[in-house]
């Protein structure tokens, strides 16, 4: 049993990418759900046919978030992460002096080897 839809692509498909849905009944032999869905991120269409014993609407929903409500209100908050915040995290990683004694210990450690 599958627990998502995917593209082809590789993007989850989910309830707000479905187009169409419907029921593929068969005389002998199961029956099928029929998805027709325009994927979020190729925007190409696509279709699956899932055994009705399989299908689950659970499949179309996104996960649990990680992250309780308190914590997703304080991000939001905070805004979106600025070019300005991305530098001065980028200088701040150099500056770091426990990566630079890491960075040795590997070198001296693959010198030592060969």
């Amino acid at each position: 049993m599958k627990s998502s839809l995917k593209c082809n692509c590789g993007q989850r498909i989910f309830t707000r990418d479905v187009m169409q849905q419907g029921f593929y009944v068969r005389r002998f032999g199961p029956s099928f759900v029929y998805l027709k869905f325009r994927c979020s991120r190729c925007k190409k269409l696509g279709e699956h046919y899932v055994k009705q014993e399989d299908w689950d609407a659970g499949m179309l929903k996104d996960g649990a978030l990680e992250i309780s409500g308190s914590e997703k209100v304080q991000f939001e908050s905070m805004g979106k992460i600025t070019i300005d915040e991305m530098i001065s995290f980028h200088y701040e990683l150099e500056n770091l002096e426990g990566l630079e004694k890491i960075a040795d210990g590997i070198v001296r450690e693959v010198e030592n080897e060969s």
